[in-house]
């Protein structure tokens, strides 16, 4: 069989293995609906993420995830030179055993970037002001739309692309919400939290008839996003953290022998890094200036 045709029938296996389940409403109003035991361990893998991230926070000597790590030092080195250290975590249970969402796949990563010559209120003013990367390859359009206090309410439209085994390409478009949360914990730290209340995959890209997917279209390789974020002011700038933990359903064990799960950390990964990038291109720039009244 030539590239093409194997091309053409994985393409049909990926459609087949993760876009024809479709699972009923649920109660949370978090949109698209996961299966009640996915939902029910996803809302798991949360609690005990964020029970860690607390306890972390209430640390007296110690502030970012990094610090934690064994490779701290060496991360907070990276971090003062200008690099973005990346690493992959998982979120376990004090027994040791993984938090796992049944046939879904968790992605979880952590990056850190320094903003160069800024003050932690500054980069809170500015976040709730301006949301960054717009126009970029991976955030299309972005817009706040709401503003209670400390807490946004966004819409971003999102690009996911690449190539699988180096054959089969793909682009995946999400229009998604969001809630976001400012917090300062003292005069040099704060944090943010932004959960995805609604990701909907576009179909028909670039034609007339670009819609919602629906849910047989739907390809379920986005279906959950909370970002955990961390500023902490240094005498360099401030260093700005995030864990991002995105959900997507596992399509089986042929596209997942093929590299299916490789795809998809990667894309997590890539998306982490570049939204790390865009926030310090963006501290690099002037804000924009509010329209006249």
């Amino acid at each position: 069989m030539g590239w093409t045709r194997t091309r053409a029938a994985l393409c049909v296996i990926f459609v087949a293995a993760v876009g024809g389940s479709q699972a009923a409403p649920q109660p949370n109003g978090f949109y698209p609906p996961l299966p009640s035991k996915a939902e029910s361990a996803w809302a798991e893998y949360l609690k005990v993420t964020e029970y860690r991230i607390n306890h972390e926070l209430g640390a007296p000597t110690r502030f970012l995830a990094l610090d934690f790590a064994p490779t701290a030092l060496a991360d907070r080195q990276a971090v003062q030179r200008g690099e973005i250290p990346v690493a992959q975590l998982t979120t376990r249970w004090e027994n040791g055993t993984t938090v796992s969402v049944p046939d879904h796949w968790v992605h979880h990563w952590r990056g850190a970037v320094l903003l160069s010559g800024v003050k932690l209120d500054r980069v809170f003013m500015r976040l709730k002001q301006e949301i960054p990367g717009i126009g970029t390859a991976a955030l299309v359009k972005a817009e706040i739309r709401g503003r209670q206090g400390d807490q946004l309410h966004t819409f971003m439209e999102v690009q996911r692309s690449g190539s699988a085994i180096g054959v089969i390409s793909y682009r995946y478009v999400y229009d998604t919400l969001h809630t976001v949360e400012f917090t300062s914990l003292s005069p040099t730290t704060g944090k943010s939290t932004s959960v995805a209340t609604r990701i909907a995959e576009r179909s028909h890209l670039g034609t007339p008839e670009e819609r919602d997917a629906t849910p047989k279209e739907d390809h379920r390789f986005l279906l959950r996003w909370n970002s955990y974020w961390r500023y902490q002011e240094t005498a360099a700038g401030v260093i700005a953290e995030c864990e991002s933990i995105t959900l997507s359903m596992d399509p089986g064990f042929l596209l997942s022998a093929v590299g299916a799960r490789g795809i998809a950390e990667s894309a997590a990964q890539d998306a982490m890094t570049q939204a790390l990038v865009n926030l310090r291109a963006f501290f690099r720039t002037p804000p924009v200036p509010s329209p006249a009244r």
